[in-house]
């Protein structure tokens, strides 16, 4: 075997460089994820429990930050746009594609902001943030079939927990107070059936982005992730303001500001940061879709839900009884259980380039 040639050393160095790169990116990602979720999540929470009652308001702010990410975009776009033009020049999308994507995409966005924000209502936030767990459980389903993604013994043990984490939620919830003092019927109905369902279709978005990303646009660019995040906010957005304008809450909102019990400005400045959180927080897992999979981007979604009971009991002094501290459990299990199997696939693909590199050396 000879001794590695001059263009193998610096075919290396840059491998690394980029897996750095990789990497640094990934863990921005991963940060701007947990904390814009963690933050929204616990000011819609404040919201309701201060007095806020518009379920279609805290929706239409999980979108309508996007205006923010604009000066973002005329920033990057100049730098990216030979890499953008390259990746497309062999079949570029059509504006009729990238339109039916963005209104697709969109308003899927809005119906599932809609229901989790029922959900967040109707619900305790620790009872709310591990129902939501089952994400993994529907992002498994939809990438099984819409992305090739592999159903391994490892992310069937941690769907197995996640489902019985929710069912023990269910079982316990006849003895659990809810925030609004509704019937127990109303309370399944309503907050526990609003969560899966928008948990479900939360996943679905995510798998057909990627697959967007996959199929149809067929880039890793930044400008394309914000393309992708401020088209999707702004059908999100329209079709929230028309579901609340027709529902009449828009008249409501005056009052809903005014009986606020921490004040006008407070009220404003909780909308205007969990607007800025969702945005935060978008970002990030539009990012790790096309940096890795909607799957892993699902997993680090999925993170902080486990943590946000633990806020809730902290900040908010709700009660965590023993079914709910072994759904918590389960549920953290079999996050870890998702996490392992992507260790064992990042693993498998190191190993696999490392060969590849031995060989070119040779």
């Amino acid at each position: 075997m000879s001794a590695p040639s001059n263009y193998a050393v610096v075919t290396t160095a840059v491998l690394r460089t980029t897996k750095r790169n990789w990497w640094l990116r990934m863990a921005a990602h991963t940060l701007f994820v947990l904390f814009g979720q963690i933050a929204a999540t616990l000011l819609g929470r404040l919201y309701y429990n201060k007095g806020g009652k518009s379920v279609w308001l805290t929706a239409l702010v999980e979108t309508i930050g996007f205006p923010i990410l604009i000066p973002f975009y005329l920033y990057f776009t100049p730098l990216t746009y030979h890499q953008s033009t390259d990746l497309n020049t062999s079949n570029p999308p059509s504006i009729s594609i990238l339109a039916a994507i963005y209104i697709t995409l969109g308003a899927l966005q809005s119906v599932t902001s809609i229901l989790y924000s029922v959900g967040l209502f109707y619900l305790p936030l620790s009872t709310f943030s591990l129902i939501c767990t089952t994400q993994l459980a529907f992002n498994a389903f939809f990438a099984f079939f819409l992305n090739a993604q592999k159903l391994t013994p490892l992310i069937v043990n941690s769907l197995v927990l996640l489902t019985i984490s929710t069912v023990l939620l269910v079982l316990q919830s006849k003895d659990e107070e809810n925030q609004v003092g509704v019937s127990r019927k109303k309370y399944l109905k309503l907050g526990f059936a609003c969560s899966v369902v928008a948990s479900a279709l939360y996943s679905l978005g995510l798998s057909l982005t990627q697959l967007a990303f996959q199929k149809v646009l067929k880039g890793e660019t930044f400008t394309m992730v914000l393309n992708m995040i401020i088209y999707q906010s702004l059908v999100a957005s329209t079709v929230t303001i028309i579901a609340l304008f027709v529902s009449g809450q828009w008249d409501d909102l005056h009052g809903d500001m005014a009986n606020f019990e921490l004040g006008k400005i407070m009220y404003l400045i909780i909308i205007i940061c969990i607007a800025v959180s969702w945005q935060i927080a978008t970002i990030g897992g539009v990012g790790l879709i096309f940096e890795v999979s909607s799957l892993f981007s699902n997993v680090i979604n999925t993170l902080a839900l486990p943590i946000i009971p633990i806020l809730a009991v902290i900040i908010f002094r709700e009660k965590m009884n023993g079914m709910k501290v072994i759904a918590t459990v389960l549920a953290i299990w079999g996050f870890a259980s998702y996490v392992y199997q992507h260790y064992l696939d990042e693993s498998d693909n190191k190993n696999g380039i490392e060969g590849v590199d031995e060989v070119s050396q040779t």
